[in-house]
């Protein structure tokens, strides 16, 4: 657990039942902010992500090491009766708890919403599925990749000619996490004020569809699907993607004062006369003229002198980085963005920081991500004052698998 008591979710305990992406990012969010985060792990295997990859590092997954850090992890079988037990101990002191099970799975395993509040009244139980949990789809796996599709997002991305297309980061599972963290803290600053907990319901598909915003605002008022248009802008153009001698980069001329001086840039003054150009309306519906135009005069100089003249002229532009550019690129590194944290398999470990701040103030140092089933025996003493022979007691009862003693670190 982090030391600082500056952050601001400082004291907050949060039992975390959650894996692979959606939860555990939202559980994330709430680490970076200074929560007490204690993630619960099964005793054999411990979280899926721990096994995607490659890479690996240190034999540990990049993937699980993204979404982990700031987290402590407990290995407790929650399928066998003192499994269920301790993790109802540990929530009977925790402020929130946070799982991404199928809806019916932790009520069929004695650890549902009224098991939790029978141990702690004010408890917060957030729960994260694909679909909710109600409904005629509330049964069915969700996963990214299904819910891109589901929420209508893949339907318009991508070229017009081309197939549907997922965008290229996990979007539907870290949105959902965004949404939990802060349905969490909405939920917090309910129980400051009432004294109640309560349940929180986050389905993915629900975050994703709230995404649609003026697509869905498109088809409400006209009855009729927006279509892909890959990169371009119903209303705006130049508004896209365009080709220079050595890269990619964007261009926003969004109204007729860029226009102006965007013409002057690429050196076609003439366009400004250009009936088919004269206002922004005319030159969206008039973007394949343009484009065919424009195309060819980005091709003749590099990203870097497209870039400098177009800012210059305080026209909206930004290169199209790769991934590697971004997490070297001074404007994140400069401002403490990327940071390393020593792990004790995979050692140093660079990672993206969280992107608030509070006072100008640089986020706390992180923990790294936890080995499995690192912090059982420190938790349980911490949060519940075990001795070891009650933590023996519950080990030799299978609280912790198969594994026994081994995960809290007690004499065999």
């Amino acid at each position: 657990m982090r030391s600082s008591d500056r952050e601001p979710l400082s004291g907050i305990r949060v039992l975390d039942l959650c894996r692979v992406v959606s939860g555990p990012f939202a559980t994330m969010q709430l680490g970076d902010l200074g929560a007490d985060i204690v993630k619960i792990e099964d005793p054999r295997q411990g979280d899926e992500s721990r096994r995607y990859g490659p890479p690996f590092i240190g034999g540990e997954s990049a993937y699980f090491l993204s979404v982990n850090r700031n987290k402590r992890s407990c290995a407790i079988d929650l399928k066998s009766p003192a499994g269920r037990d301790a993790v109802l101990d540990l929530a009977s002191v925790a402020d929130v708890v946070i799982e991404n099970f199928r809806p019916g799975t932790l009520d069929k395993w004695g650890l549902g919403f009224d098991a939790l509040r029978a141990r702690k009244g004010d408890i917060i139980l957030c729960s994260i599925s694909g679909f909710g949990r109600t409904g005629a789809d509330a049964a069915r796996p969700g996963y990214d990749l299904i819910l891109q599709g589901e929420s209508g997002v893949m339907h318009i991305t991508g070229d017009p000619d081309g197939p549907p297309t997922k965008v290229g980061t996990s979007i539907a599972d870290l949105v959902t996490g965004l949404y939990a963290s802060h349905s969490v803290l909405a939920a917090l600053m309910r129980k400051s004020r009432t004294g109640e907990g309560g349940r929180v319901d986050v389905s993915m598909l629900d975050a994703m569809a709230s995404l649609l915003t003026f697509n869905a605002g498109m088809y409400f008022a006209s009855g009729q699907s927006p279509k892909r248009r890959g990169n371009v802008h119903p209303t705006i153009s130049p508004y896209e993607p365009f080709e220079a001698s050595d890269g990619w980069i964007n261009v926003g001329v969004a109204n007729d004062k860029f226009w102006a001086a965007f013409c002057g840039v690429v050196g076609r003054p003439e366009l400004l006369e250009d009936v088919r150009f004269a206002t922004a309306p005319k030159r969206a519906a008039s973007r394949n003229e343009l484009v065919a135009i424009l195309s060819p005069i980005f091709a003749r100089r590099s990203r870097a002198d497209w870039l400098q003249a177009l800012g210059a002229a305080g026209i909206p532009c930004g290169a199209i980085k790769s991934v590697g550019e971004v997490c070297e690129t001074p404007q994140l590194t400069q401002r403490g963005m990327v940071q390393t944290i020593s792990h004790p398999a995979a050692g140093d470990v660079k990672f993206i920081a969280r992107p608030t701040r509070f006072g100008d103030e640089p986020p706390a140092p992180s923990t790294p991500p936890p080995m499995l089933g690192e912090h059982t025996g420190e938790v349980f003493a911490e949060w519940l004052g075990w001795s070891d022979d009650q933590l023996g007691r519950f080990a030799d009862e299978g609280a912790f698998g198969d594994f026994g003693r081994t995960f809290v670190r007690l004499p065999l």
